[in-house]
Formats: structure tokens, C-alpha cells, sequence
């Protein structure tokens, strides 16, 4: 599912590097013994947001970075239509007629919403993620989800398709969810967030917690960027600050994740 502050934020600068194959899109890296999927946000690949993510994440960790296409050529929110209509950074209150542009916005969507509901979505995922593993070499591969496909990779991280997750400020989930997860976990997590709330926060750190010193311990880590809302790791405003730090921060920590789960 969606939130309502999916569908803010802002563009990132930079032309894409990469090539789309079959679909996807793809930087690749010289080590091909390992390969990261981002699952984008609700804009899916028209965005470029994703794309430049994907090419630096690729530099900096030196292997394929692949961002497939969850949404069938149908993202439900359009890259055009992007407007900063929820809060950017934390503590800030939401004007009632953003409220109601918002609202002017998901309506006419709603199918398209549907049509990208989450057993189709995984469905997607997990043939993309089979495609890679008969055709490449990878020996792990890892996934990184922001918004709405952080909301996947939570799910998929109970799927045995991937080795390590990544979830940036995801979107709707619930504990149930964050329960099976049974992989390496990091966690991104906004200060100000609707979507993925705090005591929704807390109760997920909790239950990875619970497991320490028992057989189905998994490796974890939550990190809190102070000042930052949802949206802030894949559609930071640049023009303040703590979003700025908060964006910079979640990337590194994310390849260093990586580097750390997906040693080979």
C-alpha cells in the first residue's frame, strides 16, 4: 500500500548513467559476485531519483545495481505531478488545501493503486529477482526499498529471494509483516513520519530485540535521522539541512550495510 506522504519530495540532479535491459534499469559494477535491487518509491522508474541512486550506489560499491519495474509501465503517482504537499521535515504541520490537492491527486488513481496492490507487486519482485539469479552469477544479492518499496522489502524479506534488506521510511506495513522477516535488516527511519510511526518504530526494533541469543536471531540495525519526515532518503529537499544530512547519512549507511551482509 500507499501513504499519503508518498506522493511529495523533490527531484535529484544528474543524468542517469545506466542502461535498461529488459525493462529494468541497470548500472553495473565489476565485481559480479554480488548485485543490489532498488524498489523504488511510488513514481516508480519515471523518476530519475532511482536511477541516480542506482548509478552511485553501483560506484561506491562496485557491483550491478538494478532497479526494476514495479509497477508494469503504471506507476500510480506521476514524476510530473510531484509536489512537496506534505511536510519535508519534521515537527512542520500539514495546510488544510495541501490536504485537499493531495486528495485532488490519489482520487483519479485509485485503480492504478489497486492494480499495484502488494501480491502483485512481490509477484513482480520475485520473478525479477529469479530472472537475475538464472542469468547472472550472483552469489548474494541485497535490496534496498524506500516508501512504498520499502513496504516490499519488508515482505520480501521473508521470501528466501534475497540475502539483505535495506527499508527507507517504508510505507503501510504491520508487525505481523516485520515478524517474518528471517534475513540481514536495516532500518531508515524519519523523525516525523505518518506512515511508519514510532511507536510502530519502536515495536519493530523490538521484535528484532526479542530475538537476541535465540535460533532465529537475525543481524539488525535501526538508525533515526533527526529532523527528517518520510520521503527524506529518496526525495530530499536540499534546501535544508537536516534533510541533507539525513539523506547523506541513510546512503552511506546503506552501502555500508551492504558491504558488511553481502561479503562473498
Amino acid at each position: 500500500m500507499s501513504c499519503e506522504q508518498c506522493g511529495q519530495g523533490y527531484v535529484l540532479a544528474g543524468e542517469p548513467e545506466g542502461t535498461m535491459v529488459d525493462g529494468a534499469y541497470l548500472h553495473e559494477g565489476s565485481n559480479k559476485s554480488r548485485a543490489v535491487v532498488l524498489l523504488t518509491d511510488i513514481f516508480g522508474l519515471p523518476l530519475v531519483n532511482c536511477k541516480i541512486m542506482a548509478d552511485r550506489f553501483s560506484k561506491e560499491l562496485d557491483c550491478d545495481v538494478w532497479v526494476p519495474d514495479l509497477f508494469d509501465g503504471r506507476p500510480p503517482m506521476n514524476a510530473d505531478d510531484m509536489e512537496p504537499l506534505m511536510p519535508d521535515r519534521a515537527g512542520q504541520k500539514i495546510p488544510f488545501m495541501n490536504i485537499l490537492r493531495l486528495i485532488w491527486l490519489i482520487v483519479p488513481r485509485v485503480h492504478l493503486l489497486y492494480a499495484s496492490r502488494a501480491s502483485v507487486v512481490d509477484a513482480r519482485i520475485s520473478t525479477f529477482v529469479a530472472k537475475i539469479k538464472e542469468s547472472r552469477t550472483y552469489q548474494k544479492i541485497g535490496a534496498v526499498g524506500y516508501c512504498f518499496g520499502g513496504a516490499a522489502a519488508i515482505r520480501i524479506g521473508s521470501m528466501d529471494l534475497v540475502d539483505s534488506i535495506v527499508i527507507a521510511h517504508p510505507g503501510s506495513t504491520s508487525i505481523a509483516e516485520i515478524k517474518a522477516i528471517k534475513i540481514p535488516a536495516a532500518w531508515e527511519c524519519a523523525e516525523d513520519d505518518m506512515s511508519f510511526k514510532k511507536s510502530i518504530r519502536d515495536q519493530a526494533e523490538a521484535v528484532f530485540d526479542a530475538r537476541k541469543d535465540k535460533p532465529d536471531f537475525v543481524d539488525y540495525e535501526f538508525k533515526d535521522y533527526p529532523g527528517t519526515a518520510h520521503g527524506f532518503a529518496a526525495r530530499p529537499n536540499f534546501a535544508l539541512p537536516e534533510i541533507v544530512k539525513g539523506y547523506n547519512g541513510a546512503f552511506a549507511h546503506c552501502v555500508e550495510w551492504f558491504e558488511k551482509t553481502l561479503k562473498v
